[in-house]
């Protein structure tokens, strides 16, 4: 069920895949989306695509993420909604060449990415009535779903991705336990055809963007400290 009234959404790396597909979903219902993504030219395409406003933003530069907040502090003044969907997949296969780089790269975006947004639009959540941050992990990071030889996910190396997503799970769990007066959750959108498989997943990017749109979208009230995939709440461990 959705909200009855209208939100004001800002979505990281919406300029392409499930960030985009989101944007349109939710502008579809009546929502005010911010495109953000780091290229200026794919973020403000998209942004004129789906009639949505475009805001720079590099989750990995400090300097661009407090940027994008003032930006959107002066037009909008604040957010509903922020969904932390930016994320890179990072070295597959064989770990055994992996440096310490190729580590601090990945988790530069998928994680500390997410804390320096969530800390920068923190103030303008606190500005509504009731505010919700989605986190956008992966099942990829769950041990459960790893070590089942029935899922997807049991077969995929993807080290640095899977950890940075198992610890942008237990993050967002941290957060709901400590931001009371925030709604946080992780979705799983699942395998999902996207750049970031080399388009191999057989969702749909529509069906990939089903928790998303769910999570922002709940009614005031919903739980917080939840990782859910598109039928509903899962277990993480």
């Amino acid at each position: 069920m959705t909200k009855e009234r209208m939100t004001i959404i800002f979505i990281t790396g919406a300029n392409k895949g499930l960030g985009r597909e989101t944007a349109r979903r939710l502008i579809e219902l009546g929502h005010t989306v911010l495109v953000g993504a780091r290229n200026p030219e794919q973020g403000a395409e998209a942004a004129a695509a789906l009639g949505a406003r475009f805001v720079p933003i590099d989750v990995t530069d400090d300097a661009s993420v407090t940027a994008a907040a003032a930006d959107v502090a002066e037009q909008e003044g604040s957010i509903d909604v922020l969904i932390n969907n930016a994320g890179i997949h990072g070295p597959a296969g064989d770990p055994s060449t992996l440096t310490g780089t190729d580590a601090l790269g990945v988790f530069d975006v998928n994680l500390a990415g997410v804390v320096r947004t969530t800390t920068a639009f923190l103030p303008l959540l606190r500005r509504s009535s009731d505010p919700v941050i989605v986190n956008v992990s992966s099942g990829m990071g769950s041990l459960a779903f790893t070590h089942d030889p029935s899922r997807v996910e049991s077969s995929a190396i993807a080290p640095l991705y899977s950890a940075s997503k198992a610890a942008l799970t237990m993050l967002t769990t941290q957060y709901a336990k400590a931001l009371t007066g925030i709604r946080i959750n992780a979705a799983d959108p699942g395998y999902t055809a996207t750049d970031l498989n080399g388009h191999s997943g057989p969702q749909t990017v529509t069906e990939g963007t089903d928790a998303i749109v769910g999570l922002a979208t709940e009614k005031p009230g919903a739980g917080s400290g939840r990782f859910v995939d598109r039928t509903g709440e899962i277990a993480w461990s």
